[in-house]
């Protein structure tokens, strides 16, 4: 059996450049699972062709297999990030560079993100570093409250980045949603459920004529077919306690749809509604500050009071780097030490950025976690992770270690330990 000393310098050299796949076993870590558990103190992960063998305490390791001793660090499944704009975005200033809004479209329910992502963009490469290796990237504007449908990513370094393409449509409600369909909440939920109804239509005469006041064009329709049919979830985007309920009352007509609430910063307000109806919620982290009248109930303990209640809760809907995960899942365990404050455990806070978003993607089977069978997506950290001075050490995706380099770090290399005579100088691509 072969062993590697796990230091820093080695996991830089290890980190330079995309590897391929191969078996390799991390002994002696502080073992994070990912699936709501606390930390084992001493545990080892093996993967093997590109998947979790086994992780815990008491892991055999087969001979031959390349092993790393992490010497007591943390290695943790790689973060999952639910509704972002990843692989849409280099440079959000310049238009020809960002893909995340297509207010002039003709199309919107029918609008495909999985053709616009870009693996090699900057903010792909910024947050693998930081951890993330999976990402639910959803469409931002059109002209309709529809963002048309969603994909799962992986971020390794490869030209392959979709791993389910039409993953989910999005939606926009309450205030965004209503400037979009004519400036009120009643013309948004009119929209919605003509719009759902015209789909259920199509779906039942897929060749036949359209009824003459149909407001979507055939594309759109079907493209909601799977929608009504409960083939693809709905992500909704709603903030308010009202128009979360609304929300909710859509299943009675549409008793197929597969609801999914995204920001919800009034989810502790409704929360044993949205325990009863199963639906999960993918919550913005932190809000709390009402930034608009739908937020006014906004409070730091909206996530944690949402898991007491028994709602199906994870972190989403990331408007800052998706980098940021742990440090939101981080206050979210500070808040347990907060008199009058509700948050999460430590390992309740790790699935909530790990196996919490992939379970509600409808892939907690395949990613998030350390359990036997999941993809081999191993993060390798210097400390706590959700401690805002840690950082990563090695990132691994379906076995396969990747390398952290990115604009980012360039600059920093750039500048650290500048030679008079050597600034400016044009990057060595």
């Amino acid at each position: 059996m072969k062993r590697l000393l796990l230091g820093a310098a080695a996991l830089i050299a290890l980190s330079a450049s995309p590897a391929l796949a191969q078996d390799v076993a991390i002994t002696h870590a502080r073992l994070v699972i990912g699936d709501g558990s606390e930390p084992i103190a001493d545990g080892t992960v093996l993967v093997q062709g590109g998947k979790v063998i086994a992780a815990g305490a008491a892991v055999v390791v087969p001979a031959g297999v390349r092993t790393i001793d992490a010497q007591g660090r943390w290695v943790t499944p790689g973060l999952v990030v639910a509704v972002t704009d990843l692989g849409l975005i280099d440079v959000g200033a310049v238009d020809e560079s960002n893909d995340s809004d297509a207010d002039k479209s003709p199309f919107s329910a029918a609008l495909d993100v999985s053709v616009a992502i870009n693996p090699n963009d900057q903010p792909i490469q910024v947050s693998r570093g930081g951890g993330v290796t999976r990402a639910a990237v959803a469409p931002i504007g059109t002209g309709s409250i529809f963002g048309g449908q969603g994909a799962v990513i992986d971020l390794g370094a490869d030209s392959d980045a979709v791993n389910r393409p039409r993953a989910f449509q999005y939606v926009d409600l309450g205030e965004t949603g209503a400037r979009r369909a004519g400036g009120s909440r009643a013309a948004t939920y009119a929209v919605l459920r003509g719009a759902l109804g015209e789909a259920r239509e199509l779906a039942g005469a897929p060749g036949g004529p359209r009824r003459l006041d149909a407001l979507l064009t055939r594309a759109d329709a079907a493209a909601l077919i799977p929608v009504v049919t409960g083939q693809q979830p709905l992500y909704v985007h709603v903030e308010r306690a009202a128009d979360i309920r609304m929300v909710l009352g859509l299943k009675r007509e549409f008793p197929a749809l597969k609801i999914v609430i995204v920001g919800a910063a009034e989810g502790w307000m409704v929360a044993p509604e949205l325990a009863r109806a199963g639906v999960p919620v993918l919550a913005t982290p932190l809000t709390n500050l009402p930034n608009s009248f739908e937020q006014i109930g906004a409070t730091q303990s909206n996530v944690g009071r949402m898991k007491a209640a028994g709602v199906n809760v994870a972190l989403g809907a990331f408007g800052d780097q998706p980098r940021y995960a742990p440090q939101y899942a981080g206050n979210l365990v500070a808040l347990t030490r907060l008199p009058g404050a509700t948050g999460l455990s430590w390992g309740q806070a790790f699935a909530a950025i790990s196996s919490g978003p992939a379970e509600i993607m409808g892939m907690g089977d395949k990613i998030g976690s350390l359990r036997p069978g999941r993809a081999g997506d191993v993060v390798i950290w210097d400390g706590d992770p959700l401690e805002a001075g840690s950082g990563v050490l090695a990132v691994y995706i379906d076995g396969v270690e990747q390398p952290l380099t990115n604009r980012q770090t360039r600059l920093r290399d750039r500048y650290l330990t500048p030679t008079e005579g050597d600034l400016p100088k044009a990057y060595d691509w």
